[in-house]
Parts: C-alpha cells; sequence; structure tokens
C-alpha cells in the first residue's frame, strides 16, 4: 500500500472513531468529504483539467448541469450541441445562440467557477457551417471541438484550427462507426494542422473490442482531449458505466500511459447510465480517480 494511502486510511479511521465516542453520527458524505480535502486535486499537478461531458446530464438544462458538475467537485465542462441552455432561456447551446444566450452562458460558468472548455460531439454539414461552429467556439472560449468530420471535411477542419486557433480532436465511437479505430483517426490526421488530434473515449473502445491501453500508444502524442468509462463488461455494445475504478477498463495502466505522453487536456466525466441520478456516481468516480492519482505519485 502506498504511504499516501496508508495514512488516509489512518486519518479516516480516527475520523470515525471521534465520531463514535463523541455520541455524533459520521455520514459517509463526510468521510468522503475528509476524505478528498486529505488527497487534493492530484491532476493539478499533472496539467490535466478533470471535468464533465455535459451529456452526462443530458436530461436537465445546462444550468443544472453546472450545479452538478460544481458539486461532484469539478472544475471544467465539455458543453455538447442541443442542450436547453436554462435559468430562464429556452435556447439551445449551439453556434445559433444568441447574443444574451451567449452572456447568460458566461454568467452561469463564472458563477460557478467552472471553465468551459470543449464542445462537442458536433459536425458541420459544409465549409459555412463550419466556420460559424468555430466561430462560435473562439467566442466562447472554448479551446477543443471533438468532432466526427465527414471525410472530405478534414481539410475544412484542419484550415480552420488555424484560422481560429482552436484545437479539434476526432471522437470515436463504437464500431461501425467511421472513426472506431485508431488506425482510422491517425490516417485522417496525417499531413493536416498540428491543432488536430483525437479525442479518445476509452469506453467506446473497450464496447468494440479494443484495448484501450494499446489504442492509446497508437495515438502517442496526438490526444488532445478524453471522455473517461469504466464500464462492467468488455468487448459489448450493451455495458455500461460503473464507478471508476470497479469496472473492466485497466484504470492504472491507463493513467500510467497517458503519463507516459505527457498528456496534457481535459478527461471528460462522460457516464452514460443512471441518467435520473448519477451526479452521485460521477462523484464518486472523481474521488476514485484522485485516489488512484495521488497514490501512483507516491
Amino acid at each position: 500500500m502506498k504511504p499516501n494511502t496508508f495514512y488516509s486510511l489512518i486519518m479516516l479511521a480516527g475520523i470515525t472513531f471521534l465520531s463514535c465516542s463523541s455520541g455524533t453520527t459520521s455520514s459517509t458524505t463526510q468521510v468522503e468529504d475528509t476524505l478528498q480535502d486529505t488527497v487534493g486535486y492530484p491532476e493539478e499537478h499533472l496539467n490535466w483539467k478533470l471535468g464533465a461531458q455535459a451529456y452526462t446530464f443530458r436530461l436537465f438544462t445546462f444550468a443544472e448541469a453546472l450545479d452538478k458538475i460544481d458539486s461532484a467537485d469539478l472544475r471544467f465542462v465539455e458543453a455538447f450541441p442541443g442542450q436547453i441552455i436554462g435559468a430562464g432561456n429556452e435556447e439551445k447551446f449551439n453556434y445559433t445562440l444568441s447574443k444574451e444566450g451567449r452572456n447568460l452562458v458566461r454568467k452561469l460558468l463564472t458563477d460557478r467557477n467552472i471553465t468551459l472548455h470543449a464542445f462537442g460531439v458536433v459536425n458541420g454539414k459544409d465549409a459555412a457551417e463550419w466556420d460559424q461552429i468555430f466561430a462560435f467556439a473562439q467566442d466562447m472560449g472554448v479551446r477543443v471541438i471533438n468532432c466526427e468530420p465527414k471525410e472530405e471535411h478534414l481539410d475544412i477542419i484542419s484550415a480552420l484550427c488555424d484560422k481560429y486557433d482552436i484545437r479539434a480532436a476526432i471522437h470515436n465511437h463504437p464500431e461501425p462507426t467511421t472513426y472506431w479505430k485508431p488506425e482510422v483517426v491517425l490516417a485522417a490526421l496525417q499531413g493536416r494542422s498540428s491543432k488536430m488530434g483525437a479525442a479518445a473515449d476509452v469506453g467506446h473502445w473497450m464496447r468494440s473490442g479494443l484495448d484501450p491501453v494499446e489504442c492509446l500508444k497508437k495515438l502517442n502524442g496526438k490526444i488532445i482531449h478524453a471522455h473517461f468509462k469504466d464500464l462492467n463488461a468488455f468487448g459489448d455494445k450493451k455495458a455500461h458505466d460503473v464507478h471508476w475504478g470497479t469496472g473492466k477498463l485497466p484504470i492504472n495502466e491507463v493513467i500510467e500511459e497517458l503519463k507516459n505522453q505527457n498528456f496534457d487536456g481535459m478527461l471528460s466525466a462522460e457516464y452514460e447510465y443512471n441518467w435520473e441520478n448519477n451526479q452521485p456516481d460521477v462523484a464518486q468516480s472523481v474521488r476514485n480517480l484522485r485516489e488512484l492519482l495521488s497514490a501512483s505519485a507516491n
């Protein structure tokens, strides 16, 4: 057992003993909060931006999703196209968002101290729409656009990355979608802007029967964003999310590979299960990851 983990357990044991001896009840939340205080935010030392894909909370408005992300102790968000803004605004999060809607989004983010780092998965129907998407992203301070573009649009995206100084990451859904395996992503990136890269979805690789660690290795130096998941089964399209570190994802090996590649992008928690009440699942997954990161640093 790593020293940091051992000392954390000792502290928790002491807290539980004191609570019982004083006649008070120590709730699970109180114990978890104490552990979080002990572990801290080890992802910051790696320059990883730990946050959530708002699609995790797709049943709610963007404003409500931000509250859930905040309560999971996360400071970054990846917005997705089509989510209703909320907080009195019925517009959808998209490049068509009005000036008033954009200002409201900025206020919602500022009030919760959350950074809008990425936007996706989004696609354009032609060059003009792609330009509107990039212009919107620049206006909103987005640093990464996650997409699954048509092959004939790759050069358009490459030029827009340089024009707007925004990165574009090609995302993988499971087989038989276009970018389900790393080799296809690498071919799409060949000869194009250095601001283009991969948005690695480890869960979808698992659903396709691909080893996520080997996939990461194949994309060495190209990964600029990640959708983070752990699943209850491997090689099963119907596999569902479980708390990180409790499923079939070789999570320690994934962590080490990302470290070896000096990954410095955003890890988006994308928990696509228990849709109506998955905030506690995200919060527990985040605690689990931070524990693992803290332990691996010692």
